[in-house]
């Protein structure tokens, strides 16, 4: 059995959030219904600007047994596993530990040693870690990573896979620098990175940690801290932002023009915005949280704020920090196909965003757990990682 959760906001965005706003750093209580919320809009500038979610297959194809449920297949059990991604070439793909170590993976069994080991220079601490990885669409050898250095500094470095494929022991692998920034705090050093259609290379950062965006990154345009930077890994040149006003992006995703954040929300909401992939797009925080004003005495101008389309309520099936996940272009479930997979860190549901509603899989799947990530392989197949498993997305036909 499926819910539908989508509840279509009908009033004006000024009378709704400003009346519903949260005191700045509150906690709302559990929440016993489901308040997983659509925005009528999902963006105060103009509507043909907006990107629009991939629809999702109505039918299965004709030679699929017809779907029955979902299901979770455990593959792997390991210590904090953070990134999967498929590897270049169609060889076994790349599964990230947070401890700073990166293994083989072929959906069933993890190589016996890892392929990078950097836990040597990786800060391993809360919210720190080996954040994830990624891999150049266009060369097999180029693999890279962002990681929080022993100083608690972002790095964002790349490494060639050719010079970690001879057999242990190695030397420790030389990286090269593409980014390192300064972190104020230990908390909220986002983690997400992903090459976007451009062929660069996408990092999200939260705002620089504490409380109430308390060092002031969200909405200022020159700090890399609180948006979406853009590194060129092949033109050089200086890191950019792309997009701002987050608070902390642990986990987006790009599909075709659209690039889906979910955002870690503070006092009373989480949520997920589907935003065009263009530069400047304004993701509200601090001035917004969720659909609501965040600081609704100090004003709450929205104009040009891109807000989000799913919010999600504090003690909603307990949640309490979105897992952003991915955008099904699988084959084994096609009846997915363009549904947007995310979870909680808490609430360790699986929800998925199908044509502007929110569905709620958790009763066939059952709770995964703390989830902490997704993963595709590379017959684009989804994983959910939790803080001890890697759980493969399969369909129950019959």
């Amino acid at each position: 059995m499926t819910r539908r959760l989508a509840i279509v906001v009908a009033l004006a965005w000024a009378t709704v959030a400003c009346a519903q706003a949260p005191a700045p750093g509150s906690t709302a209580p559990a929440h016993s219904g489901h308040a997983t919320t659509r925005a009528s809009a999902p963006t105060t500038t103009a509507p043909a600007t907006a990107a629009t979610p991939p629809t999702a297959s109505a039918a299965p194809e004709a030679t699929l047994a017809p779907l029955r449920s979902l299901a979770y297949e455990e593959t792997a059990r390991l210590d904090f596993p953070i990134q999967l991604v498929p590897a270049p070439g169609g060889v076994p793909s790349l599964l990230a530990l947070k401890d700073g170590r990166v293994f083989t993976f072929d959906g069933a069994f993890v190589g016996e040693s890892p392929l990078l080991d950097i836990g040597d220079r990786v800060r391993n601490r809360g919210e720190q870690g080996l954040l994830s990885i990624a891999t150049h669409p266009d060369d097999a050898n180029r693999l890279f990573a962002h990681y929080s250095a022993l100083d608690g500094d972002t790095v964002v470095a790349e490494f060639s896979l050719a010079d970690l494929s001879g057999a242990p022991p190695r030397g420790p692998p030389a990286e090269k620098v593409l980014l390192r920034l300064d972190q104020p705090a230990s908390n909220h050093n986002g983690g997400m990175i992903q090459f976007g259609p451009d062929g660069a290379l996408y990092l999200g950062l939260g705002d620089g940690g504490g409380a109430n965006d308390a060092y002031g990154h969200g909405q200022d345009r020159d700090s890399l801290l609180g948006g979406l930077v853009r590194i060129d890994v092949d033109g050089g040149g200086e890191p950019e932002l792309f997009q701002h006003g987050l608070r902390n992006p642990w986990r987006f995703w790009i599909d075709g023009d659209a690039i889906y954040v979910a955002d870690v929300g503070q006092g009373s909401f989480e949520e997920i915005t589907v935003a065009p992939f263009r530069r400047g797009v304004n993701h509200g925080w601090p001035i917004t949280e969720g659909l609501h004003c965040f600081r609704p005495t100090s004003g709450c101008d929205t104009a040009g704020i891109t807000l989000p389309v799913v919010e999600v309520r504090h003690g909603d099936a307990g949640a309490c920090s979105i897992t952003g996940g991915v955008v099904y272009r699988g084959a084994a479930i096609p009846e997915l196909d363009g549904a947007y997979l995310f979870s909680d860190y808490c609430g360790g549901f699986l929800r998925a965003l199908v044509d502007g509603e929110v569905i709620d899989y958790t009763e066939q799947v059952g709770d995964a757990g703390s989830v902490v990530s997704f993963g595709v392989d590379g017959s684009g197949e989804v994983y959910v990682l939790t803080t001890e498993r890697v759980l493969k997305l399969v369909p129950t036909r019959g």
